[in-house]
């Protein structure tokens, strides 16, 4: 019996069926280049491009990179350019910080401007900010496809405004290229099954091709920050839903203290904004550092002998590597992990959190998760699909509208 997934993946050819419309069947004609807006704005998204960019360049497509600006300090943005060979944004917007109605306003307004002046063929969106609803969002009310990489992840948690970015950021979207056969079950649950793409995980592609440069810089990544092979646990913490509520702060803190006194040392490398909120706060045997570069955090990942975390890509990341990872949340997107083994969701409750530390580490490391492998490399068939699709959408002819 043949999966949805499958089903899906091998139906790409019919993608070309649907409706897409707007300025750009007007504008693009046989012979010139097809051209993507593609929109990035936060740490998460700068991966995801390191791999699909240049696959996008090496089909032929003509990227416009837009960097909405919405990690703007130097540390979450300009070091993961440099370290990823990312080349520098077409066009910067600069948005910085904001409540969350200002923030995806402004990259809206700077993000159609750049559509009304490139008219790109599609947007191609990653995973799940304010920067990905608002590519998606100024796209689509100019009827100009959206192509969104990451799609069919649910938490089923509301309250995050991560999950409303996805819901609403992949009801928008034309193309939805699912990571995992769970994401394509999940779109098909509300009613998404055309221009679904299983794609398997850009991330994880990336690791797979960086691991030969995480081995040789793991002496020196362990001597600079004054660390043991895997005696020490890597934490990250920075989502608002932990850090700005009252409730739940205080003992994810405690929680680290236990951490660092009972079973390793930890290092957490936090936000800019995170740091500012622990300046004035006592976490003995634990070092907060500057945000790392990628290829940094690799190596610690792949060394410490936990991960604390309550980032998405991180979980992915720890997961790879074969580290126990625990999950800060009540709920996570990547429930394949859970299954795998190798996470465990521990919630926020500081009793709960050291609860799950001491388990993970008294056990065996969980094997590597690789993802799925039956699918090809995911970037390679990013870059096809949107290419196939955009010419489909050139030979189709200036005469398409939009339906009612």
């Amino acid at each position: 019996m043949e999966t949805l997934a499958a089903c899906v993946c091998r139906d790409r050819v019919s993608l070309l069926a649907r409706p897409w419309c707007g300025v750009v069947l007007k504008t693009e004609v046989a012979g010139r280049p097809v051209k993507v807006v593609t929109v990035v704005g936060a740490r998460p998204q700068f991966v995801k491009a390191a791999v699909v960019s240049p696959a996008l360049r090496a089909s032929g497509i003509e990227e416009i990179l837009v960097h909405t600006g919405q990690h703007y300090d130097a540390e979450m943005s300009a070091v993961f350019f440099e370290g990823l060979d990312l080349p520098d944004p077409s066009v910067n917007l600069g948005v910085g910080s904001a409540s969350h109605g200002a923030q995806t306003a402004r990259m809206m307004e700077g993000i159609e401007a750049v559509l009304l002046r490139e008219h790109p063929c599609a947007v191609l969106v990653y995973g799940d900010t304010n920067s990905t609803l608002a590519g998606a969002l100024a796209a689509v009310k100019l009827h100009i496809p959206v192509a969104h990489v990451e799609a069919g992840l649910r938490s089923f948690d509301r309250r995050m405004p991560e999950e409303i970015n996805r819901v609403l950021t992949d009801h928008a979207s034309s193309l939805l290229f699912a990571p995992t056969e769970a994401a394509v079950h999940n779109l098909a649950a509300e009613g998404i099954t055309r221009g679904v793409v299983r794609t398997g995980d850009v991330m994880f592609e990336l690791l797979e091709t960086s691991l030969p440069a995480v081995e040789r810089a793991r002496e020196e990544a362990l001597e600079a920050y004054g660390l043991r092979n895997k005696r020490f646990v890597l934490a990250t913490i920075h989502r608002a839903e932990n850090t700005d509520d009252a409730n739940v702060w205080p003992g994810i803190l405690e929680a680290l203290r236990r951490v660092a006194a009972d079973i390793a040392p930890v290092i957490w490398p936090a936000h800019p904004r995170v740091r500012a909120l622990l300046e004035k706060v006592n976490l003995p045997g634990v070092s907060v550092i500057a945000p790392l570069p990628y290829l940094q955090t690799q190596v610690l990942a792949r060394l410490a002998c936990l991960v604390l975390t309550d980032s998405g890509g991180l979980q992915k990341e720890a997961a790879f590597h074969g580290t126990p990872c625990l999950v800060l949340r009540d709920r996570t997107e990547w429930v394949e992990l859970v299954e795998d083994g190798g996470v465990l969701v521990a919630g926020t409750d500081a009793p709960r959190i050291v609860e799950c530390a001491t388990l993970a580490c008294s056990r065996s490391r969980p094997p590597r998760f690789e993802g799925a492998k039956d699918v090809g490399i995911p970037s390679r068939l990013i870059a096809e699909t949107l290419l196939e699709s955009c010419r489909g959408l050139s030979q189709e002819g200036e005469g398409n509208t939009c339906p009612a």
